[in-house]
């Protein structure tokens, strides 16, 4: 669904509401899952007031942030006044940060309004020891992951131009249907094996990071026949591993992930709602080598790339009641039948605000639906950050970061 002004120029009063969109009301009950953006600067920050009429200037022409979730949880519903004050605030890190996951913890944790105003937020976070974070962050319901990159260039860019590719949508292949129902009955067959991820949640969340150059995914993937995205699901699954070999001296049987792919198309950039589909890939964590991790990997996202299983996945959301692709949607991103969603997103050129270049970009989003353990790949310019989102009572899962470094360094030396 593209969104179109009437014709005196206005946006609709009301938008309906689509299966994912309706996937992540129903499985929040109503209240907000934080989604954000988040892009870390050295040097002094802006005042305030400059990020309030950088923003009171753009956010009446962003789709995205005119609308709000209607009380009846099936339509969006325009806001025609947008009270800048409301939505643009600043804070300051109590303590020293050095992996720059405090401004993430505080995005995730700090309660949303519910208030009658579009549900999303940009907070200026100061660091204790100097350096400040500036962030965008919506509610999940109205809003995926790409929508949201596409709204923070649109919102904050001093020349908003570029952010993650379009998708152009073609005609699926009868094994790309195939492959789609195949994730669909997954879904909804035995509960899957996946210890290291099944433990009962504190309801407290923590988040960390890694660091590594772009060229080095990159000229792995071109070294042994895989993408970026390749690289990355490849060096999770050993990660994953040798957390699990380590705390157990077991190995892993394959992890089952939920994989979200855009269907954003040329012209929806910054339209609201979740213009996305879910594949179900296993993470061949039950492989020793990490080489042959990503043979594996690239060949299962190979299959879905040439049978256009993401087309295919759109095809049957959009032929489906929303009523029931919601209800499909909340099982196949569910603690039961996935350990963790794995997003992945380019986003483009560096944010430039206020003239300063952003260091870092940094996608993440809340936990829900008995999920533990979620990770995001974000990519700008020429630095990928991975960001792992973990319940507290995965007590050691702050050293998949580092661990998927070292995955990184031996795919490398491979």
């Amino acid at each position: 669904m593209r969104l179109h002004p009437v014709a005196d120029g206005s946006l609709p009063a009301t938008l309906p509401m689509g299966a994912p969109d309706a996937a992540y009301h129903l499985v929040m009950r109503g209240r907000p899952l934080p989604v954000g953006l988040l892009f870390r600067y050295d040097g002094p920050a802006p005042s305030l007031d400059a990020v309030r009429a950088r923003v009171a200037e753009r956010a009446h022409r962003i789709p995205a942030l005119r609308y709000r979730v209607a009380r009846d949880g099936k339509v969006f519903r325009r806001v025609d006044r947008i009270e800048v004050e409301q939505h643009v605030r600043e804070t300051r890190l109590p303590e020293h940060d050095p992996d720059g996951s405090g401004a993430g913890r505080l995005m995730l944790t700090r309660p949303m309004s519910t208030a009658e105003r579009p549900p999303w937020e940009v907070w200026l976070v100061h660091g204790a020891e100097g350096g400040h974070t500036l962030c965008y962050r919506s509610d999940h319901t109205l809003q995926d992951g790409v929508g949201a990159a596409h709204t923070a260039r649109a919102l904050l860019d001093d020349r908003p131009e570029g952010g993650p590719a379009s998708h152009h949508r073609s005609r699926p292949t009868a094994r790309g249907l195939a492959g789609a129902l195949g994730d669909v009955a997954a879904s909804f067959g035995a509960r899957a094996a996946k210890p290291a991820f099944d433990v009962p949640g504190s309801g407290r969340t923590n988040v960390c990071h890694a660091d590594a150059p772009l060229a080095t995914l990159r000229g792995i993937g071109r070294a042994h026949g895989g993408t970026v995205n390749d690289v990355y699901l490849a060096a999770l699954s050993h990660a994953v591993r040798t957390w699990h070999l380590k705390a157990t001296g077991s190995p892993h049987p394959p992890v089952p992930v939920a994989v979200p792919m855009s269907v954003r198309a040329p012209g929806e950039e910054c339209a609201p709602g979740n213009r996305m589909v879910v594949a179900r890939l296993l993470l061949p964590c039950d492989e020793p080598s990490p080489l042959r991790a990503l043979a594996r990997v690239a060949a299962r996202t190979a299959r879905i790339r040439a049978s256009r299983q993401r087309d295919a996945l759109s095809l049957l959301l959009a032929a489906t009641p929303r009523a029931v692709g919601a209800r499909v949607g909340t099982r196949m991103v569910n603690g039961a039948a996935v350990a963790a969603p794995t997003s992945s997103v380019n986003f483009g050129p560096a944010l430039v605000h206020q003239g300063a270049v952003a260091r870092r970009a940094v996608l993440l989003t809340g936990l829900a639906a008995g999920i533990r353990c979620m990770t995001t790949l974000t990519s700008q310019h020429d630095v990928v950050c991975l960001t792992v989102v973990h319940d507290e009572a995965l007590a050691t899962a702050g050293q998949l970061p580092d661990l998927w470094s070292a995955a990184l360094l031996a795919l490398e030396r491979a």
